[in-house]
């Protein structure tokens, strides 16, 4: 993965995708590679998630939806990434979701870091192949199907 080029900030994300508090679910991008359509994002879990309060009180652990929501945003940051488009460009919605598996908990205090690689491009469609971590161990993955609306 590329290292030697400046990493999108905070702002840059917001610039590329429209989600925004309390459901923007990526922090910062720590490697993009264009060649091989892959990024490494990562969002930092905090007590202070809103989700946290419900799911759950007693012993508070990130939703599964979610980890795949952070996945697919990874997955949206790279798409305008390659495609050289901000969040004003048409949006992309998740359409479906195979092969998700997950493995260990994520809790606050975790830095969920994402692995999304784009496997194939049709049309206005890309699907993504997702691994989570935290401490370079494997929390969740899927394959995520997104298409983007017609312009």
């Amino acid at each position: 993965m590329s290292h030697d080029q400046k990493m999108p900030d905070i702002k840059q994300i917001q610039a590329l995708i429209p989600h925004r508090y309390p459901f923007l679910l990526v922090d910062k991008v720590i490697a993009i590679d264009y060649e091989k359509r892959t990024i490494i994002a990562t969002k930092n879990v905090s007590i202070n998630e809103p989700f946290f309060q419900g799911h759950f009180p007693s012993q508070p652990i990130m939703p599964g939806v979610l980890i795949i929501e952070a996945m697919a945003q990874a997955g949206g940051v790279l798409t305008q990434l390659t495609l050289g488009r901000d969040a004003q460009s048409k949006l992309f919605y998740m359409v479906k979701v195979d092969k998700a598996r997950f493995t260990k908990q994520v809790v606050p205090g975790d830095v969920l870091e994402m692995h999304v690689e784009i496997k194939r491009v049709i049309r206005n469609m890309a699907v993504y192949d997702c691994v989570a971590k935290v401490d370079g161990e494997v929390v969740a993955c899927a394959e995520v199907l997104c298409a983007g609306t017609r312009e």
